[in-house]
């Protein structure tokens, strides 16, 4: 007997088109050093976001996201609710992350996708590096893509600047974050 899971899957020679991002096979990530030694790591559980990719014209290609600031996990609940908390994104006030894509660029399997970042109000451009992982039609029909990249921001320069200085130097929570991309969308 055969399942839809054994069904092979096909690959796809142009991924152009409008897609929506698989939630629950996509992680939106990130690194944190703390207290000097060591790496928090965690993600955000609900977002949503659109993407048109546009294989012959990069620069046509767009890009928008929305993240619930809520839905931060970092396998902790105190330091979950101190990030949720006024010191850091302030989810009361300012329930949402977003970005908008202003520039793609593509080489090969790398797409350099530019865009405007919004935390607790405060918008920067931020560069991302992704690489096309793999694109195919899955066993129930779905057109897929998939993308990894990453950058590194200063959280300051979007007001996040609560930290605790160390008794042996230094701070607690580290001014650079790694964000972590592992993305799956599915063709609309």
């Amino acid at each position: 007997m055969t399942t839809g899971f054994d069904a092979p899957t096909t690959a796809i020679d142009d991924i152009s088109g409008s897609y929506a991002l698989d939630v629950s096979h996509s992680r939106l990530g990130f690194v944190a050093r703390h207290a000097m030694v060591t790496k928090v790591r965690g993600q955000f559980g609900a977002f949503t976001g659109t993407a048109t990719i546009d294989e012959a014209t990069p620069a046509s290609s767009k890009v928008e996201l929305s993240i619930d600031v809520t839905s931060i996990e970092t396998g902790s609940a105190d330091r979950d609710g101190h990030l949720k908390s006024a010191d850091f994104f302030d989810a009361e006030t300012y329930p949402a992350i977003t970005f908008t894509s202003t520039d793609v660029k593509r080489d090969g399997s790398d797409w350099t996708i530019t865009g405007d970042l919004t935390i607790k109000d405060v918008t920067k451009p931020v560069t991302i590096e992704f690489e096309q992982t793999g694109s195919a039609v899955d066993p129930f029909g779905n057109t897929r893509v998939g993308f990894e990249g990453e950058t590194t921001i200063n959280r300051k320069d979007w007001g996040l600047t609560w930290n605790a200085a160390l008794e042996t130097g230094g701070v607690l929570v580290s001014e650079k974050i790694k964000l972590e991309f592992d993305v799956s969308a599915i063709q609309a």
